[in-house]
């Protein structure tokens, strides 16, 4: 499938927790577009089975264990995606995990462990790979944040302080790194994705936003389309929610 302003052949995406949910969408609108891709989350298994999703549609496809919140491990992502494709075109950061805690009953751990993955890891991945990008031919990188971000509810105060971070992060590298480099941040609101198993009925079928429901999956393809094609070119340090109309 290609189409004449989403047509990704001979680019490279790496998206990370490319093996569900959101970033499972993104990796297979890629490439069913002509993209080849890595794909980066914590279970190697459920990677690799996302790759040879890609690779039967003709592309080349690369998974790769990594810890997003451990920059070793980021370095190492870094290092064999290079390895195998020479270049990245498009960076999605995707990895993240939004515990909903009580702020009392916040352990130090789990605090460094919710920055760690939402934050300090998207950091360091898109440093190593904006650097790359700017003394090569460019490209782009897309921030997956929250409504969080913006508006903060309770109990998820860690996670919404990190997609903030995230959100300034955005705006921080485009300056420090265009004009080749773009950077960009999708705000998403409440997704139908494998955490919303844990919601009650009334949460899966009803949403406080302007059409009234979650989102599903695969209506935020066209968003991360748009910000990885050539034609959107004049858009850097973008924030597009895609929440539904969250008020």
């Amino acid at each position: 499938m290609t189409d004449s302003l989403f047509d990704f052949t001979g680019k490279v995406i790496l998206v990370t927790g490319g093996s569900r949910g959101l970033g499972y969408q993104m990796v297979k609108a890629f490439a069913e577009r002509g993209a080849d891709v890595i794909i980066a989350s914590r279970k190697l298994d459920a990677c690799e089975s996302v790759a040879q999703e890609v690779r039967a549609l003709g592309r080349r496809a690369l998974a790769v264990a990594c810890h997003v919140g451990r920059w070793a491990e980021v370095e190492h992502l870094v290092e064999v995606a290079y390895a195998e494709f020479g270049r990245i075109d498009v960076l999605v950061n995707n990895a993240g995990m939004s515990p909903a805690v009580p702020s009392h009953e916040v352990t130090e751990a789990l605090f460094d462990k919710v920055l760690g993955l939402n934050f300090k890891g998207p950091f360091r991945l898109s440093a190593l790979v904006a650097q790359r990008m700017a003394l090569g031919e460019g490209g782009s990188i897309i921030n997956i944040s929250s409504t969080g971000g913006i508006r903060p509810s309770p109990q998820i105060v860690p996670y919404a302080g990190a997609k903030a971070a995230l959100n300034a992060m955005s705006v921080g590298l485009a300056q420090e790194y265009g004009p080749k480099v773009r950077v960009n941040t999708i705000s998403a609101g409440p997704f139908l994705t494998d955490i919303a198993k844990a919601w009650s009925e009334d949460m899966r079928q009803s949403c406080a936003n302007a059409v009234g429901r979650p989102g599903q999956p695969e209506e935020i393809i066209t968003t991360a389309l748009y910000l990885a094609s050539p034609y959107s070119t004049y858009t850097s340090c973008a924030l597009i929610k895609v929440d539904g109309g969250m008020s």
